[in-house]
């Protein structure tokens, strides 16, 4: 079992920024690729943004490419998304995600924290 407890989550104003952060524990962080997920209001789960066990390699989706950093350090066994130039539509709840070490899939689920971008 991998336990994940987001934090850093909050209300803040179109063109700012926030950094989420993701505490793990459990098995071997490190043995994970990690990913970063998003649900607004109404509206489905979304990809937001992936890394590699040794964030050597990173994925983004098209709506936050160049805004938003994901990172990780695996000595302390934490994932983060440095978030830049918010826009409303960045408003949701974040997900920090664990896959499993075979497929793409999904295998742990963090609690989410929310993210208000207010215009």
């Amino acid at each position: 079992q991998v336990q994940l407890v987001e934090s850093g989550g909050g209300l803040v104003q179109a063109g700012g920024s926030l950094r989420l952060s993701c505490a793990a524990s459990g098995r071997t962080f490190s043995n994970y690729r990690m990913g970063w997920f998003r649900q607004a209001p109404g509206k489905e789960r979304e990809f937001v943004a992936s890394i590699s066990r040794i964030g050597s390699s990173t994925t983004y989706a098209d709506s936050v490419k160049g805004r938003f950093t994901i990172s990780r350090d695996n000595a302390k066994n934490v994932l983060y998304l440095q978030m830049n130039s918010l826009k409303s539509g960045d408003t949701a709840l974040y997900y920090c995600a664990a896959y499993n070490t075979v497929t793409t899939t999904v295998d742990y689920w963090g609690q989410g924290t929310q993210v208000t971008v207010s215009s």
